[in-house]
């Protein structure tokens, strides 16, 4: 397989979630080994796509470099994952990437507008040797070898509406788009004011988010999915875990996980002697399912 960006640049101009202020945001394609770059257009500062560079996961998962910032990165590079894209410039006027519906379909959109095109150098994967934990309590995120990239998925909350739900995902660009695209970020009402009183959820709204108060959901269309929370939880993980830099050969199982539990992953991986390999994805072409469009 070889590696691939956009075909042609494209634009749109969103509401950040958690500062509520227009965005402009523009992609456009890279050359191969260029890897993913945010671009703050506003301040002429570049912020390279490396775990290092996560500052912040409350919330949200935020990369910076000196005084320049982008936030709420993960539903993006989802969708930036899930179609194998490995060279791309990221550009925003301002601190946050663009909400959308809280999901990452409209990325998806936003790429198929774009195409892709295949570039003359082979992709390579990051192969997980064995199995990496990070732990909080009961809450843990845990990457294991596997022939396959999975992410098995359980949360457990006290609201009706949500309780346990478990999803396991295998991973393909058709499946992301069937199963976990069109899940979205959701809150809490009694937790509005305090988010708003640091600075956070000032964008929010029934368009963007999934908003629960004691008994139900507030959204008058109802749920997307029947467990769209859990699935939400995956979108962000494969978003997270997409700052590693390269696709995931790899079983990722998570109960309760986080952005910050996320983030203090992927820098284990990384870290530990032998958590994994590099490999050429011409040699994992039968693993990476070349037929469900892994790349």
């Amino acid at each position: 397989m070889k590696q691939k960006t956009i075909n042609k640049k494209v634009e749109l101009v969103g509401i950040g979630l958690h500062k509520g202020v227009p965005v402009k945001m523009v992609l456009e394609p890279l050359e191969a080994d260029s890897g993913i770059i945010f671009y703050r257009s506003d301040l002429g500062v570049s912020i390279p796509m490396k775990p290092q560079n996560v500052t912040n996961t409350t919330m949200a998962t935020v990369l910076s470099l000196g005084d320049a910032k982008i936030s709420t990165i993960e539903h993006l590079l989802s969708a930036i994952y899930a179609y194998g894209i490995d060279n791309l410039k990221i550009s925003v006027d301002n601190e946050e990437i663009p909400i959308m519906d809280g999901s990452a379909i409209g990325y998806c959109m936003l790429l198929d507008e774009a195409g892709i095109r295949v570039l003359d150098a082979n992709k390579k994967v990051m192969a997980i040797k064995k199995p990496i934990e990070v732990k909080e309590g009961d809450k843990f995120v845990r990457i294991e070898p596997s022939d396959q990239t999975i992410f098995d998925f359980s949360i457990d909350f006290p609201h009706p509406a949500i309780k346990q739900q478990k999803y396991k995902f295998i991973f393909s660009k058709q499946n992301y788009k069937e199963e976990i695209a069109r899940a979205r970020t959701f809150g809490f009402l009694q937790e509005v004011n305090y988010l708003r009183s640091i600075g956070l959820g000032l964008g929010g709204n029934l368009n963007n988010c999934i908003v629960l108060d004691e008994n139900g959901i507030l959204n008058k269309e109802g749920l997307r999915y029947k467990e769209e929370f859990v699935r939400h939880k995956i979108l962000d993980a494969i978003g997270d875990m997409a700052i590693l830099g390269m696709p995931l050969l790899g079983s990722y199982v998570s109960f309760a996980g986080s952005h910050k539990l996320n983030a203090l992953l992927t820098q284990k991986i990384l870290e530990e002697n032998g958590a994994y390999e590099l490999v050429e994805s011409k040699e994992l072409e039968k693993s990476l399912e070349l037929s469900q469009e892994f790349a």
